[in-house]
């Protein structure tokens, strides 16, 4: 199996192979120019959105700045809405469900690491997918790590970091999220 490969299906990869720097370049590129297309229709963008991304659904918006790793393992969900400066580190994939909202700066994570030191110094990482639902809300500054699954809409409190998780219509909020 190619790193790419191993990747994609979660396990232990080299992030160096150059084959994923190749296409962490291109959407790093992308990123720039989406970041200084101010003046674009909406259909425009959602037209940009869809060379990078697995899937836009129609009347997706995100407001840049926008980061990811690549980009081709993100799903949206038509209406999804991310605000400034959402960081979506996309090794393995991250869906998103139709109508879900998500503040500014918000971070979501499928990277992770081994919890063996020797291992993690070999520099080999995997990932584990993320998952929200339908009409899920987001608040601000909210870290969602990886593996977690986020119900139809359910609500993540700003600043909120999600360890496990959310069931369908909780509201959680804190460090880690509980329940309110």
């Amino acid at each position: 199996m190619t790193q790419k490969q191993k990747m994609l299906a979660g396990q232990l990869y080299n992030a160096a192979d150059p084959e994923l720097q190749a296409d962490q370049a291109r959407a790093r590129a992308w990123m720039a120019r989406y970041g200084a297309a101010l003046a674009m229709t909406d259909a425009e963008r959602l037209a940009l959105l869809r060379e990078l991304l697995a899937e836009a659904g129609e009347g997706t918006v995100i407001r840049p700045p926008f980061h990811c790793d690549y980009g081709f393992n993100i799903r949206l969900g038509g209406g999804v809405f991310l605000n400034f400066g959402c960081v979506i580190l996309d090794v393995v994939a991250v869906t998103i469900g139709a109508g879900t909202q998500i503040g500014p700066a918000v971070q979501i994570y499928t990277a992770d690491h081994p919890r063996d030191a020797a291992l993690r110094k070999s520099g080999v990482e995997f990932g584990r997918p993320v998952s929200i639902g339908r009409n899920a809300w987001i608040g601000g500054g909210a870290i969602l790590l990886p593996g977690t699954t986020i119900g139809d809409d359910a609500i993540v409190g700003a600043g909120s970091v999600v360890t496990r998780g959310v069931a369908a219509g909780a509201m959680v909020h804190g460090n880690p999220a509980r329940p309110r």
